[in-house]
Protein backbone atom coordinates (compact mmCIF):
# COMPACT_ATOMS: atom_id res chain seq x y z
CA UNK A 1 0.00 0.00 0.00
CA UNK A 2 1.50 3.23 -1.22
CA UNK A 3 1.89 5.66 2.21
CA UNK A 4 -0.47 8.50 3.27
CA UNK A 5 1.96 11.69 3.18
CA UNK A 6 1.16 14.87 4.56
CA UNK A 7 3.36 17.70 3.73
CA UNK A 8 3.93 20.85 5.88
CA UNK A 9 6.02 23.44 3.85
CA UNK A 10 7.45 26.69 5.57
CA UNK A 11 6.62 29.00 2.81
CA UNK A 12 9.51 31.61 3.62
CA UNK A 13 12.25 28.80 4.41
CA UNK A 14 11.15 27.85 0.80
CA UNK A 15 10.97 30.39 -1.05
CA UNK A 16 14.38 32.17 0.66
CA UNK A 17 16.05 29.00 0.16
CA UNK A 18 15.24 27.61 -3.66
CA UNK A 19 13.22 30.05 -5.48
CA UNK A 20 13.83 33.85 -4.86
CA UNK A 21 16.51 34.69 -7.80
CA UNK A 22 14.69 32.16 -9.99
CA UNK A 23 12.15 32.13 -12.82
CA UNK A 24 10.46 29.51 -10.71
CA UNK A 25 8.80 31.40 -8.07
CA UNK A 26 5.03 30.50 -10.37
CA UNK A 27 5.73 27.01 -8.36
CA UNK A 28 2.48 24.67 -8.38
CA UNK A 29 3.26 22.80 -4.95
CA UNK A 30 0.83 20.47 -5.72
CA UNK A 31 2.55 19.13 -8.94
CA UNK A 32 5.75 19.36 -7.63
CA UNK A 33 5.44 17.16 -4.76
CA UNK A 34 3.69 14.90 -6.93
CA UNK A 35 6.90 14.52 -8.79
CA UNK A 36 8.83 14.65 -5.87
CA UNK A 37 7.12 11.42 -4.33
CA UNK A 38 5.48 9.33 -7.00
CA UNK A 39 4.40 6.58 -4.89
CA UNK A 40 3.31 8.11 -1.86
CA UNK A 41 -0.73 8.55 -1.84
CA UNK A 42 -0.48 12.06 -1.13
CA UNK A 43 -3.19 13.52 1.68
CA UNK A 44 -2.76 17.38 1.87
CA UNK A 45 -0.12 19.84 1.59
CA UNK A 46 -0.37 22.34 4.49
CA UNK A 47 1.76 25.93 3.23
CA UNK A 48 2.58 28.22 5.90
CA UNK A 49 3.14 31.62 5.61
CA UNK A 50 2.36 35.64 6.40
CA UNK A 51 1.11 38.42 4.66
CA UNK A 52 3.70 40.83 3.87
CA UNK A 53 3.72 44.50 3.74
CA UNK A 54 5.68 46.43 0.53
CA UNK A 55 5.63 46.17 -2.78
CA UNK A 56 5.86 42.67 -3.19
CA UNK A 57 2.45 42.54 -1.79
CA UNK A 58 0.44 42.46 -4.92
CA UNK A 59 2.77 39.11 -6.08
CA UNK A 60 2.08 37.09 -3.07
CA UNK A 61 -1.66 37.95 -3.24
CA UNK A 62 -1.67 36.14 -7.14
CA UNK A 63 0.45 33.40 -5.52
CA UNK A 64 -2.23 32.79 -2.82
CA UNK A 65 -4.66 32.81 -5.19
CA UNK A 66 -3.12 30.66 -7.54
CA UNK A 67 -2.33 28.10 -4.33
CA UNK A 68 -5.92 28.42 -3.32
CA UNK A 69 -7.12 26.78 -6.95
CA UNK A 70 -5.23 23.74 -5.89
CA UNK A 71 -7.11 20.56 -4.18
CA UNK A 72 -4.09 19.19 -1.67
CA UNK A 73 -3.14 23.00 -1.18
CA UNK A 74 -4.38 24.43 2.67
CA UNK A 75 -3.25 27.68 3.00
CA UNK A 76 -2.35 28.60 6.82
CA UNK A 77 -1.24 32.24 7.58
CA UNK A 78 0.67 33.64 10.76
CA UNK A 79 1.34 37.12 10.61
CA UNK A 80 4.34 39.79 10.73
CA UNK A 81 5.19 41.92 14.72
CA UNK A 82 7.61 44.66 15.02
CA UNK A 83 10.41 43.84 16.84
CA UNK A 84 12.79 46.40 18.34
CA UNK A 85 16.37 46.02 17.29
CA UNK A 86 19.66 47.93 17.94
CA UNK A 87 21.57 49.14 15.34
CA UNK A 88 25.40 47.27 15.88
CA UNK A 89 27.21 48.27 12.43
CA UNK A 90 30.13 49.85 13.66
CA UNK A 91 30.24 52.17 10.92
CA UNK A 92 27.07 53.39 11.50
CA UNK A 93 27.18 57.66 12.25
CA UNK A 94 23.68 58.67 13.44
CA UNK A 95 23.91 60.27 16.31
CA UNK A 96 19.84 59.48 17.25
CA UNK A 97 18.15 56.49 18.47
CA UNK A 98 19.92 52.69 17.75
CA UNK A 99 16.74 51.25 18.01
CA UNK A 100 14.67 50.49 15.02
CA UNK A 101 11.43 48.39 14.30
CA UNK A 102 11.77 45.43 12.17
CA UNK A 103 9.25 43.06 11.20
CA UNK A 104 8.69 39.48 12.30
CA UNK A 105 7.19 36.06 11.32
CA UNK A 106 4.96 35.24 13.93
CA UNK A 107 3.47 31.59 14.46
CA UNK A 108 4.60 29.98 11.48
CA UNK A 109 7.17 27.07 13.61
CA UNK A 110 4.19 27.02 16.09
CA UNK A 111 1.60 26.42 13.59
CA UNK A 112 3.74 23.82 11.61
CA UNK A 113 4.04 21.95 15.22
CA UNK A 114 0.31 21.45 15.51
CA UNK A 115 -0.83 20.48 12.41
CA UNK A 116 1.78 17.64 12.71
CA UNK A 117 0.74 16.71 15.91
CA UNK A 118 -2.72 16.77 15.07
CA UNK A 119 -2.23 14.82 11.61
CA UNK A 120 -0.60 12.74 13.89
CA UNK A 121 -3.15 12.00 16.53
CA UNK A 122 -5.93 11.88 14.14
CA UNK A 123 -3.90 8.81 12.25
CA UNK A 124 -4.25 11.30 9.03
CA UNK A 125 -0.84 9.94 7.53
CA UNK A 126 1.25 7.32 7.78
CA UNK A 127 4.57 9.57 6.76
CA UNK A 128 5.09 13.60 7.68
CA UNK A 129 7.09 15.22 5.67
CA UNK A 130 8.90 18.80 6.42
CA UNK A 131 10.01 21.15 4.18
CA UNK A 132 12.19 23.84 5.89
CA UNK A 133 15.50 23.88 7.63
CA UNK A 134 14.54 25.95 10.78
CA UNK A 135 15.71 24.13 13.74
CA UNK A 136 12.84 25.38 15.55
CA UNK A 137 10.81 22.30 14.68
CA UNK A 138 13.04 20.27 16.50
CA UNK A 139 11.00 19.64 19.10
CA UNK A 140 7.87 18.99 17.05
CA UNK A 141 9.64 16.24 15.18
CA UNK A 142 10.61 14.43 18.60
CA UNK A 143 7.44 14.78 20.30
CA UNK A 144 6.01 13.29 16.68
CA UNK A 145 8.66 10.15 17.36
CA UNK A 146 8.22 9.47 20.84
CA UNK A 147 4.27 9.48 20.67
CA UNK A 148 3.89 7.59 17.32
CA UNK A 149 7.29 5.70 16.60
CA UNK A 150 6.12 3.83 13.54
CA UNK A 151 5.08 7.06 11.73
CA UNK A 152 7.72 8.80 9.50
CA UNK A 153 9.24 11.72 9.17
CA UNK A 154 11.71 12.94 6.84
CA UNK A 155 12.80 16.48 6.38
CA UNK A 156 13.53 18.28 3.02
CA UNK A 157 15.55 21.56 3.53
CA UNK A 158 15.33 24.14 0.75
CA UNK A 159 18.57 26.17 1.11
CA UNK A 160 21.86 25.31 -0.33
CA UNK A 161 23.64 27.73 1.93
CA UNK A 162 26.43 25.78 3.23
CA UNK A 163 25.39 27.66 6.84
CA UNK A 164 21.60 27.63 6.60
CA UNK A 165 21.42 24.25 4.57
CA UNK A 166 23.13 21.99 7.79
CA UNK A 167 20.68 22.59 10.41
CA UNK A 168 22.59 19.60 12.13
CA UNK A 169 19.69 19.46 14.51
CA UNK A 170 16.73 19.38 12.57
CA UNK A 171 17.86 16.50 10.25
CA UNK A 172 19.29 14.33 13.14
CA UNK A 173 15.87 14.44 14.67
CA UNK A 174 14.04 12.82 11.32
CA UNK A 175 13.83 9.49 10.05
CA UNK A 176 14.88 10.63 7.16
CA UNK A 177 16.52 13.88 5.59
CA UNK A 178 17.18 15.72 1.81
CA UNK A 179 18.26 18.44 0.20
CA UNK A 180 14.92 19.82 -2.04
CA UNK A 181 16.02 19.03 -5.20
CA UNK A 182 15.90 22.06 -7.06
CA UNK A 183 15.82 20.36 -10.71
CA UNK A 184 11.94 19.86 -10.26
CA UNK A 185 10.97 23.21 -9.98
CA UNK A 186 11.73 23.83 -13.96
CA UNK A 187 8.95 21.26 -14.10
CA UNK A 188 6.82 22.56 -11.88
CA UNK A 189 5.14 25.72 -13.24
CA UNK A 190 1.49 26.84 -13.02
CA UNK A 191 0.70 27.74 -16.46
CA UNK A 192 0.54 31.50 -17.61
CA UNK A 193 -2.73 32.46 -17.29
CA UNK A 194 -3.84 29.91 -14.91
CA UNK A 195 -7.91 29.51 -14.99
CA UNK A 196 -9.30 30.23 -12.05
CA UNK A 197 -11.85 28.05 -11.32
CA UNK A 198 -14.66 30.69 -11.47
CA UNK A 199 -14.61 31.54 -15.81
CA UNK A 200 -11.52 34.00 -15.41
CA UNK A 201 -7.87 33.59 -14.89
CA UNK A 202 -4.86 34.51 -12.65
CA UNK A 203 -2.51 35.77 -14.49
CA UNK A 204 1.09 35.56 -12.94
CA UNK A 205 3.21 38.75 -12.03
CA UNK A 206 4.98 40.69 -14.71
CA UNK A 207 8.29 40.88 -12.25
CA UNK A 208 8.40 36.96 -12.43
Amino acid sequence: MPSRSIVYVDGFNLYYGAVRNTQFKWLNLQHFFKLLRPHDDLQQIHYFTALIDGPSRPNQDVYLRALATLSLVDIVLGKFKNKTVTRRSAACTFAGSRLFQMPEEKRTDVNIAVFMLDDAYQDRCDHLIVVSGDSDLVPAVRMVKARFPNKMVTVYVPTRNPVRGAPVELRSAADKHRDLPLNLLHFSQFPNPLPDGSGGFIHKPSTW
